[in-house]
């Protein structure tokens, strides 16, 4: 009894621990307005009336991308090109990106980057060894690469130490995207490519040669899986790596081998918990041919472009939500216009490569603002904007998620923001280098200037 008492005593003793113990509460974010739900899709979808009403129905989206080839000068359309192309073309192509900055750049160890070395560079483009013409040569990209303002692979910055924006990356490619390759570099080393929607140069062993023919209809294969999920990587194979661990980005889309045996094994497995997909693969000699990979069933995949609806581009817009910002699609992730392509991607959707393009594109249904558009006007148009409107200022794009007592929000990828604290003058700048979201109202860029006195438009992928 004296030891059952005791025990009785110091278990009194103890601290009391509550069942109903309120949460501790998250931290504040340092962006203004925002709280935990808004960083859910969930939230957005619930306070639409219609998140599952089609925008556009497959015939309408291929209505609009076949406007987009026809009256977007930043489109190329691939298969239209000649069978043969001038030099001047080519030199064209080249001259209209590859051009040397004036001002000094430094290099990832914050040094300058010489004149030398810039010349160097320049001396690659091989411009002098351009043909009066050359015949058309096809050729499709086998694994994510970078696409370059130089056939070089040095990162070159702005300013020493400042190594995010590196001035020589321009985009990236994905597995499965035809290009026309129309010239090669001094070192042999990098191919000069003209892609749908971006021509640059690209190292040639991410590039493997093929026939037109055979490269466009690759393409149009049935059935086919469209990544779904922020990426998508094929089963890790010892045994081929020409298809193990290759990333696939939103919207990419893949052949699938519907007719593989169920008890064949594919690179050292049966192909139970996964689908049999077929993938680009170039050879020892630079040529094109096909060659069936595992996707794992987990993946996030659908069998067809998803259906344009706010609830899915909503969806589809919080996967991407925290990924670091990638200049020109560097650190392996994008930046706010690939962001922004990508999500349409996923819909069967095309629209240009970078913001000076996609804010200005005549296939699209746009919103202009004039710079002496008052600020009331424009407030008015974002409460008015709908979920998947893309927003557009002077080199950046911000995707419309809804609204707060009729503030409206966004999420983009961006480098940060700066705001003004109630009751101050001086502004707070925010390193968010990320996909986010934030209220566009507070949002300034100066001191004087709110960030709704400087946007020039409204894209609406919608009727």
């Amino acid at each position: 009894m004296r030891l059952a008492a005791l025990l009785l005593t110091l278990l009194l003793a103890l601290p009391t621990v509550s069942a109903a113990r309120e949460p501790t509460p998250a931290p504040p974010f340092a962006v203004p307005g925002l709280v935990e739900a808004h960083l859910t899709p969930a939230h957005w979808i619930d306070a639409l009336d219609e998140p599952d009403r089609v925008i556009l129905t497959p015939a309408q989206i291929a209505a609009q991308n076949a406007r987009m080839r026809a009256e977007d000068a930043s489109i190329h359309r691939l298969e239209a090109l000649p069978a043969r192309i001038a030099g001047t073309q080519v030199r064209a192509w080249i001259e209209a990106l590859s051009k040397l900055p004036a001002n000094e750049l430094f290099d990832v160890h914050g040094k300058p980057v010489s004149r030398h070395d810039l010349g160097r560079i320049e001396a690659n483009l091989a411009l002098g060894a351009l043909p009066a013409d050359q015949a058309t040569r096809y050729g499709m990209v086998v694994r994510r690469a970078a696409l370059r303002t130089f056939p070089t692979g040095l990162r070159v910055f702005s300013r020493a130490g400042d190594t995010d924006i590196d001035r020589f990356q321009e985009s990236a490619l994905f597995p499965g995207d035809p290009v026309a390759i129309v010239h090669e570099s001094r070192d042999g080393d990098w191919y000069f490519v003209v892609s749908e929607r971006y021509a640059a140069w690209i190292e040639k062993q991410y590039v493997a040669e093929g026939d037109r023919d055979a490269i466009f209809a690759w393409g149009q294969r049935t059935p086919f899986l469209v990544v779904t999920g922020a990426t998508a990587r094929t089963a890790y194979s010892p045994e081929n790596p020409a298809v193990s661990d290759v990333q696939l980005e939103m919207g990419v889309r893949v052949p699938v081998v519907s007719d593989w045996p169920s008890m064949d094994e594919l690179n050292g497995q049966l192909p139970a918990a996964a689908h049999v997909i077929e993938l680009p693969v170039r050879g020892d000699d630079g040529r094109l041919s096909f060659a069936p990979a595992l996707l794992p069933r987990s993946a996030d995949v659908a069998s067809d472009y998803l259906p344009l609806t706010e609830a899915n581009i909503l969806r589809q817009a919080f996967k991407f939500l925290g990924e670091r910002y990638g200049w020109g699609h560097s650190y392996n992730a994008r930046d706010c216009s690939g962001f922004a392509s990508e999500i349409y991607r996923s819909f069967g959707v095309l629209i240009p490569r970078n913001t000076s393009a996609q804010a200005v594109s005549p296939a699209l249904n746009r919103l202009p603002f004039d710079k002496g558009d008052p600020y009331a006007q424009r407030l008015q148009a974002l409460r008015e904007a709908r979920p998947g409107d893309l927003v557009y200022m002077p080199g950046h794009v911000m995707m419309m998620i809804g609204h707060v007592d009729g503030e409206p929000f966004v999420i983009h990828d961006t480098s940060g923001m700066s705001w003004k604290p109630e009751g101050s003058d001086t502004l707070v700048r925010l390193h968010l280098n990320g996909v986010v979201v934030t209220p566009v109202v507070p949002m300034m860029t100066s001191a004087t200037t709110p960030t709704i006195d400087r946007l020039s438009s409204i894209q609406r992928i919608r009727p």
